[in-house]
């Protein structure tokens, strides 16, 4: 991931680089790693891009002002950032053993050698996409696409992926300002092919187009990140189980206060062991490796001294009311 922000995004924590990455010049990033029910990891990640403009300045810029330089520049900008389509197999590929990916699942192996001639690599790299889309990219429809569907209702995938759902170009409505992106091939997630070659696995990117989407991935990111390992009826069910076990002991006899640390300690192993990790989330946390990267630094909110220092300044009742 550390590569992938310095290499591939190009972020400069100084920010002389004016060169930028692959998706511009990075002025910030948020990531989180996440566990799967299957036990992988992976990583959700924001990117602000400098130059990029706020969903409601660019939504000014299309249906108020009617700029259409700026629109052309925009959906040159998205078609070129974002693949949504297997590209063609090279016609004139020389030895496929050029190409691992040919042979072997892409994301096992690397990329085609960089000592090739440029003609031939060029080819190879071509080849390698090629696998990689196939196999990474393509969606193959599961359980999980229908869980949203009701019993009496045509099943249509949550993801928005389908045969049929193609779009030959990249549409913007200069009187909404709606943005409908260009999706080629309708079973083919959203991919930036150095980005796919880079990391060499399923990838979605996504431009973030509105307020409404901004928020909920902040929402996303913000409430993953903080929230808690253990489900709330499974930590009760462990409580309960441990107080049980304690009132069946004969404690009479002894301290009040061993009594209470007993229970705890009862308590923190009920619950320890109701949690489910995944082995490469615990492999993760021993190696010290982080659960989040970001650019910046934060400062932390103690939100009951926060109230309270709101309260000492307004005692009245009605600011405690709206705390």
């Amino acid at each position: 991931i550390k590569k992938f922000i310095s290499e591939v995004l190009a972020y400069d924590p100084d920010h002389k680089d004016l060169k930028g990455g692959i998706l511009g010049v990075c002025k910030g990033y948020y990531g989180c790693v996440e566990c799967q029910g299957r036990g992988t990891l992976h990583q959700h990640m924001l990117v602000w891009v400098h130059g990029a403009l706020s969903p409601n300045k660019m939504k000014e810029r299309i249906s108020k002002l009617k700029d259409e330089n700026f629109c052309e520049q925009l959906k040159a900008f998205l078609d070129d950032t974002i693949s949504t389509h297997v590209p063609p197999l090279p016609e004139q590929l020389e030895q496929d053993t050029l190409v691992p990916s040919s042979k072997h699942h892409p994301c096992s192996v690397r990329g085609p050698s960089l000592g090739l001639p440029t003609e031939e690599y060029e080819r190879a790299r071509q080849a390698d996409l090629h696998h990689l889309v196939k196999k990474c990219q393509t969606h193959t429809h599961k359980e999980t696409c229908w869980k949203h569907c009701k019993v009496d209702e045509v099943k249509t995938c949550r993801f928005g992926l389908d045969p049929s759902n193609t779009t030959p170009e990249t549409i913007i409505d200069m009187e909404t300002g709606e943005i409908t992106l260009q999706h080629l091939e309708g079973m083919i997630n959203n991919y930036c092919e150095v980005i796919l070659e880079a990391v060499r696995c399923n990838v979605d990117i996504k431009p973030v187009l509105s307020g409404a989407v901004a928020k909920a991935l902040s929402f996303y990111f913000t409430d993953y990140i903080t929230k808690s390992t253990l489900k709330s009826h499974i930590a009760y069910q462990a409580l309960e189980t441990a107080v049980k076990k304690m009132g069946e002991l004969d404690l009479k006899l002894e301290d009040k206060i061993v009594h209470v640390k007993r229970l705890l300690q009862k308590c923190a192993n009920a619950m320890i062991s109701q949690q489910e990790l995944a082995g490469a989330e615990v492999a993760s946390h021993l190696l010290g490796l982080e659960d989040h990267f970001t650019s910046h630094t934060f400062n932390n909110l103690y939100w009951t001294s926060f109230e309270h220092a709101i309260e000492k300044q307004d005692p009245s009742p009605e600011c405690s009311a709206k705390s």
